[in-house]
């Protein structure tokens, strides 16, 4: 059998566990619950009960061989942090499939999803599915019964959700409110252009434009397309072009016709093997819809945030009320409360769930040791992740209290209270101008050339070269006549790694050069060498002028804005229900339990190791005793 194949099939059929689950994504908590790993057999070694229904050391085992970051330590603070979330997460998705067990799945219903599955994956042949199979490591009944399951539990959400109440006026029109970057229109132009094959054709056509010659003229004259109307990109209505969206030119052209803002002429921009200059007449910039306009897709878009919320409670209820009971004293594990805010408390494995599902986490992983990265992560990331979370827990309270019309999941309102609180930021010109000139190099295309080097081992050689080339003839053969050794370097940007900084600056830094002509550079020592560049093609580096980029800083700033005025009302107004953060008494904790269970080494090997220090549980080391003292104390983070 081709191991390229088998591994892919492999691969699918683990995929295909989360194929259902997929269809529930209404919190990230949740929809990764259902593709956590795991068999649904009910042999195996128990390890805990959840309301009476078994996890065994089995599920856990494979959850934890089937992820590479959970995978990826072998004792120490984060092996503890892992072994919480695997637990916690085969804890909640028994609670899914015990709430869904009332619901009908028939085994047809599970014979099509197979079938699926295995048209999909090209495993319609037995032999190469039950291959597949037992390289994942599960049966075709276990997968037929997680299958029926994670049918079960889809259907449970979608009747949870079908039963929510619809959207009312004032939730959609405060939606509509908060969101009005959602309901634009997009930008228009009014304009004419000139189309041609011939770059050098169009380089004179606009010559004469910008020299007052008439463009629906020229257009008609010249132009491939639309000559027939002046050139204009619309049709012609009372004498007039109409406007015309960014989608309907091509997408070189439409960035350059829709950056001119206060109209006028576009550069000649060649693509697509043609050459067009665009004269905009008129900009219309995005307007919002008006309510009754789009008040169907506010609707539609409460209406889905109304079912997440409403699932989200519901599977909140379920994790609450759970009972789980610890067979297996090997996994028994600490899920202490990280923080309380307005009644509710927050468990730690929800943190931790956020730790393993961040993608700079893996990363990180691969390149630290899991001591040195449960130092960075217990330092940097979690303390942040539990004041998100506080936020996120205390926002349906606050909502509430100041009788907003928001809805969604806890994530979801927080975004909008945040967008609340930040309602009245404006953007005025000199918040533009200054975030212009604080980051022009944002606007700068740089210069560049094509640069042949001949390189001479004496200053004075080098020097006699250049007096004596007069820029006749052929620079590469020249140079090597008068002994330099020549690199052809090609074409060149400026700033770039192709040339040292001295090339770099002896190439573009040059005043009065002139632009296109081939000119030599001053002679420049790089090295233990003396170089001579000469350069052709040069194009200056440009800025683009504040009125091309006007819009796009706007945006910007305004997000920015937007962002620190809604991040500074949400913890303004969580502080006033005095929330409590346990993270560091928890971290404290874990560290001494983890350093109690850790095993005990022979004394000639402790003896050793304490000559170089050793790590502690939280990423940190401790130093060796000086000679004759006592020992240094440990390295403070």
């Amino acid at each position: 059998m081709n191991k390229k194949t088998l591994v892919n099939g492999m691969l699918l059929v683990l995929a295909l566990l989360l194929v259902v689950g997929m269809a529930y994504q209404f919190t990230p908590a949740i929809g990764n619950l259902m593709g956590s790993g795991g068999s649904s057999s009910k042999s195996g070694t128990p390890a805990l009960k959840v309301n009476g229904s078994t996890i065994t050391v089995e599920e856990l085992d494979a959850m934890k061989r089937g992820n590479p970051i959970l995978s990826s330590t072998d004792g120490g603070v984060l092996e503890d942090d892992f072994k919480t979330y695997m637990v916690a997460q085969q804890v909640q998705q028994k609670l899914l499939v015990e709430a869904a067990s009332d619901v009908k799945v028939s085994r047809d219903d599970v014979n099509a999803e197979i079938t699926k599955i295995r048209e999909a994956n090209d495993l319609t042949d037995n032999q190469k599915y039950q291959d597949a199979l037992q390289q994942a490591g599960i049966s075709d009944a276990e997968l037929r019964e997680q299958v029926k399951q994670q049918l079960a539990v889809q259907r449970k959400v979608e009747a949870l959700k079908a039963a929510v109440p619809a959207a009312t006026e004032a939730e959609a029109k405060f939606y509509y409110d908060q969101n009005q970057e959602l309901f634009q229109n997009d930008a228009r132009i009014v304009g004419r252009w000139i189309v041609v094959k011939d770059a050098k054709k169009a380089a004179e056509l606009l010559k004469q434009a910008r020299s007052g010659a008439d463009f629906a003229q020229l257009a008609s004259a010249n132009s491939e397309q639309n000559k027939d109307r002046g050139g204009a990109l619309g049709p012609i209505e009372n004498g007039k072009p109409k406007p015309v969206t960014a989608v309907t030119l091509p997408t070189e052209v439409a960035n350059a016709a829709f950056a001119l803002e206060q109209g006028g002429l576009t550069d000649v921009v060649t693509t697509g093997g043609k050459s067009y200059i665009v004269k905009v007449e008129e900009y219309l910039a995005p307007t919002t819809k008006p309510f009754a306009e789009a008040r169907a897709d506010a609707v539609k878009a409460v209406d889905e945030q109304k079912k997440n919320q409403a699932t989200e409670e519901w599977f909140d209820k379920l994790r609450d009320g759970a009972k789980v009971e610890v067979v297996d004293p090997a996994w028994k594990t600490e899920d202490p409360v990280v923080a309380t805010v307005a009644g509710k408390n927050i468990l730690y494995s929800e943190i931790i769930s956020q730790v393993v599902n961040n993608q700079q986490v893996a990363g990180l992983l691969q390149q630290v040791p899991a001591e040195q990265a449960s130092g960075l992560v217990n330092g940097m990331l979690k303390p942040g992740l539990v004041t998100q979370t506080i936020n996120a827990y205390a926002t349906p309270v606050l909502v509430k209290r100041l009788n907003l019309a928001i809805t969604g999941t806890r994530q979801e309102q927080v975004a909008a209270l945040s967008a609340y609180g930040a309602r009245n930021v404006q953007v005025t010109d000199a918040d533009i101008e200054a975030y212009y000139q604080q980051n022009k190099a944002q606007f700068e295309t740089a210069a560049s050339a094509t640069i042949a080097e001949a390189s001479f081992k004496t200053q004075a050689a080098a020097e006699a070269f250049r007096s004596s080339w007069n820029g006749q003839g052929d620079f590469v053969q020249a140079a090597s006549k008068a002994g330099g050794t020549v690199s052809e370097r090609g074409e060149v940007t400026g700033g770039g790694e192709t040339l040292s900084a001295e090339l770099n600056a002896a190439a573009f830094d040059q005043p009065g050069r002139n632009v296109g002509a081939g000119t030599l550079s001053p002679v420049t020592k790089s090295g233990e060498r003396f170089s001579v560049l000469y350069v052709t093609d040069l194009k200056p580096k440009t800025t683009e002028p504040l009125s091309a980029v006007r819009s796009e800083i706007r945006a910007q700033v305004l997000a920015s804005k937007q962002a620190e005025a809604g991040q500074k009302f949400i913890d303004t107004q969580v502080a006033t229900l005095k929330p409590v953060n346990n993270l560091q008494k928890i971290l404290d904790a874990q560290a001494k339990r983890v350093a109690a269970a850790a095993p005990k080494k022979p004394a000639a090997t402790e003896e050793k190791d304490g000559a170089a220090g050793t790590a502690t549980p939280d990423g940190s080391t401790d130093a060796p005793a000086a000679e004759g003292g006592e020992a240094a104390p440990p390295a403070q983070e």
